[in-house]
């Protein structure tokens, strides 16, 4: 199986060879994604990086709050994100006039 970890307080600077290079080296890295602004398309300087368990596991214990480009790492388990509340529609509480 796999896990998810979430990599946040990643430099700007950071590519994703970089992280797969940097995690790999305590497992097998699957998959990265460094999440970017949808406007400018600037790195938010965050990220999610999928490996097997157990080298999710060590690569999580070996490299929470070491340095990356002069920023400590901040590693933890990617959690599920719940659904999305419809934005549309306003809501005010309460009832309708009508």
């Amino acid at each position: 199986m796999a896990k998810t970890l979430y990599v946040g307080n990643l430099p700007f600077s950071a590519s994703e060879e970089e992280i797969r290079q940097h995690f790999g080296q305590h497992g097998n890295v699957i998959a990265v994604r460094l999440v970017t602004d949808r406007e400018t398309g600037r790195p938010r300087g965050f990220g999610f990086v999928e490996m097997e368990d157990a080298g999710a596991a060590a690569a999580m214990n070996a490299l929470n709050g070491v340095e990356l480009g002069g920023r400590p790492l901040r590693i933890n388990e990617a959690k599920e994100r719940g659904p999305r509340s419809d934005r549309q529609g306003g809501g005010g509480g309460g009832g309708s006039r009508w």
